[in-house]
């Protein structure tokens, strides 16, 4: 046991929804795309606060330098500690300041506060430091000897991040909180947008689900989009494939049980009297009438089972190249027992040059068949089977068919004078005929031979 369901209708329940799987497909892309984004945003963002915050510090760094001078003790800070917490003010977080001689003698300020020099000839550097176990955001800017001023110093100024980080969470919050809720209601909106797309498959697996099996007709597809369209257009053309199916099958019953009411019951009457008679000489005229029914009964059948073939041919049709000359002589062959038979002449011209056409070779071996199986029984005592290029013709020198019956003949159960005065065949010799030909793609063409006749022609197309 494979373990997987045998139910149809399990299987379906088992299977994804298609508004999921589209509305997965369409998400989560969407949704990483834009968390992406949001987070490319914030870095970007984070980074020009950084740079803004930094340029703050620095500004405080000239600030804290502009009011330092030389007096009377050497470099020192004129200003007050109330007038420096004045200059370094911050609501949020808490600032640091030094005031250093290049050696690292504090001047004025908090001592041990350090960070790392400038180097490459800068004046300033930003870094990231340590100091009484906060973590702080500092900026030094060294200052050379001015004329005011004996020798170089440093100042030094951190802070600690709380307004960094409370503005990074902010960026975050405001970054992702809108696109969030956007996600959220596109969600929503292609939810109701896909079930409303997908709403006429639902509707047409519910049609197709309450049809009956004997009901064939188009279904009614919604025009709501192309692929829904092509998906009814196939449904629909399988209906109809489906149909003409069904219809060649009831026809072919039908052909049947009517076609072989008459000489089966011929038979069996044919049988009964010879029964109930003594005489053998009746017997053997009764057997022979019985086995001259039951061939026209047995060819009847076999024109049946290949217009019932053709049927099925327009689908499954597979050409090949074909030799027309040979298929021709061969099927001469076979003929020319019951030709000889009959007192006919049977014979062929055209057949010495090799011709080759792109058709289906049962059915140029059935045209041939049915086109001199006719002209055995309706013709005259001459027929000819000529080959022209890739036009293949069946002529006999028997009384012809009149121009206004030529086109009745092409249908089913239709007959010909001599043959309803023969009472002979059953009309369908020639629609299976027209029935190959246009299968195969050939022109059909019946036309008066010279003098007196008919030429069956059936040309053929060019080969692929």
């Amino acid at each position: 046991m494979t373990g997987e369901p045998t139910d149809p209708q399990q299987a379906v329940q088992r299977a994804p929804s298609l508004t999921r799987r589209v509305l997965r497909n369409v998400l989560v892309p969407l949704a990483l795309t834009w968390m992406v984004g949001a987070v490319i945003a914030l870095v970007i963002a984070n980074y020009f606060s950084e740079q803004a915050f930094d340029r703050g510090m620095l500004d405080d760094a000239y600030a804290l330098s502009a009011n330092v001078q030389a007096g009377e003790r050497g470099i020192e800070l004129l200003l007050t500690p109330r007038e420096v917490a004045t200059v370094l003010f911050d609501q949020v977080d808490k600032v640091y300041f030094a005031v250093q001689r290049l050696d690292g003698t504090l001047i004025s300020g908090q001592s041990g506060l350090n960070a790392p020099l400038p180097v490459d000839g800068s004046r300033y550097r930003f870094s990231d430091i340590t100091y009484e176990g906060s973590a702080l955001r500092a900026v030094v800017l060294e200052h050379d000897a001015e004329p005011d001023i004996s020798m170089p110093y440093r100042v030094i100024i951190a802070q600690t991040t709380l307004s960094r980080t409370a503005l990074v969470r902010q960026l975050l919050g405001y970054a992702l909180a809108p696109q969030i809720l956007l996600l959220v209601l596109l969600a929503i909106w292609l939810w109701y947008g896909i079930r409303s797309d997908l709403r006429p498959l639902a509707d047409l697996q519910r049609a197709l689900d309450r049809r009956d099996v004997h009901d064939l007709s188009p279904v009614q597809v919604a025009q709501t989009s192309r692929e829904l369209q092509r998906l009814g257009n196939a449904v629909n053309s399988l209906f109809e494939r489906l149909g003409q199916s069904v219809q060649a099958q009831r026809e072919f019953v039908g052909n049947v049980a009517h076609e072989l009411r008459t000489p089966l019951a011929g038979i069996r009457a044919l049988a009964e009297y010879g029964l109930a008679q003594h005489d053998t000489n009746v017997w053997r005229e009764q057997l022979e009438r019985v086995s001259e029914r039951q061939g026209r009964a047995s060819h009847l059948i076999d024109q049946l089972l290949a217009l019932a073939l053709a049927e099925e041919a327009r689908t499954e049709l597979k050409r090949v190249p074909v030799r027309l000359d040979v298929l021709a002589e061969q099927t001469v062959l076979r003929h020319l027992a019951r030709a000889d038979a009959r007192g006919v002449d049977l014979g062929a011209r055209g057949l010495d040059d090799g011709v080759v056409v792109y058709a289906n070779e049962a059915l140029v071996e059935g045209i041939l068949d049915n086109l001199i199986d006719n002209a055995l029984r309706y013709g005259g005592r001459t027929i000819t089977v000529e080959l022209a290029g890739r036009t293949l013709s069946v002529i006999d020198d028997g009384p012809g068919i009149p121009i206004e019956a030529r086109r009745d003949l092409m249908q089913r159960w239709a007959q010909g004078p001599a043959g309803e005065k023969l009472g002979q065949g059953s009309g369908l010799g020639l629609s299976i005929v027209s029935r190959y030909a246009e299968l195969l793609g050939a022109e059909l063409r019946l036309e008066a031979a010279e003098p007196t006749g008919l030429r069956v022609s059936v040309a053929f197309g060019e080969v692929a």
